[in-house]
């Protein structure tokens, strides 16, 4: 029931807008060197570019997202990286934790800039409403002096104090309000708290070596197998038309 934002960070971390800022990132990879860019890095590597620059972008979105698997893990997330290199990967998960937390970062500075600027002008007008209803107030009670007899006189003043009453306190609310908004817009908050950081996988993920042996072993016995069959099947071929009778 909070009010507050409730971030939905697989759906952000798999954004465009995120795998945008990631392209514009720099790595130290084996393959490309020091210090290329993502978008080098994912699309035309040492080559020349064959596409427009639109297309690199698109394609190096679509690279950047199928680098990424995010998953829950009860109230954590776990952030896994498939990259062809080690350090690369967990660099780049890195990189994607920094634009994450930079990203929400400059959206809850935005919402709350917003919440100021609101809070700013509904104090100016409700300043203005409530001289209003002083003054008002004010003029109705230098007209009538004596109004103990008079019930709609009562009434009326009755009326115009709760009005005064009711603007004061959304004006001092408002006030409360502003200052607290300030505060939100310098405090300096952890928008993704890091349990465990990233770490270079020691084994790569895929293809699995060991799998891999086991079946071209499979393979290569089958294929031995049929072929040693093959081979005997041809002289017994050859020894049944010697023996078949003219």
């Amino acid at each position: 029931n909070s009010s507050e934002a409730q971030w939905v960070y697989p759906e952000i971390i798999k954004s465009h807008t995120l795998a945008r800022a990631m392209l514009k990132r720099k790595f130290d990879t084996e393959k490309y060197g020091p210090q290329k860019s993502l978008l080098q890095i994912l699309t035309y590597g040492n080559q020349k570019p064959t596409v427009g620059l639109d297309t690199l972008i698109k394609n190096g979105v679509s690279g950047v997202i199928g680098m990424i698997d995010m998953q829950s893990s009860g109230s954590f997330y776990l952030l896994t990286i498939s990259a062809p290199e080690p350090i690369f990967a967990r660099d780049f998960a890195v990189a994607l934790i920094e634009e994450l937390d930079d990203h929400l970062r400059k959206y809850n500075k935005a919402k709350t800039s917003e919440t100021r600027q609101f809070i700013e002008e509904r104090i100016v007008d409700t300043e203005k409403e409530l001289q209003d209803a002083e003054e008002a107030l004010k003029n109705f009670r230098d007209r009538n002096r004596r109004i103990e007899n008079s019930p709609a006189l009562l009434l009326e003043q009755q009326r115009l104090s709760r009005e005064v009453a009711v603007l004061t306190g959304v004006f001092t609310t408002l006030k409360q309000q502003l200052e607290t908004t300030k505060i939100e817009e310098v405090k300096d908050t952890d928008y993704v708290i890091v349990l465990d950081p990233p770490e270079a996988p020691l084994h790569r993920s895929e293809p699995n070596g060991i799998l891999m042996v086991v079946l071209a072993g499979i393979l290569g016995l089958g294929l031995g197998t049929v072929m040693g069959f093959s081979q005997l099947a041809k002289p017994v071929d050859a020894l049944s038309m010697m023996l078949c009778p003219q």
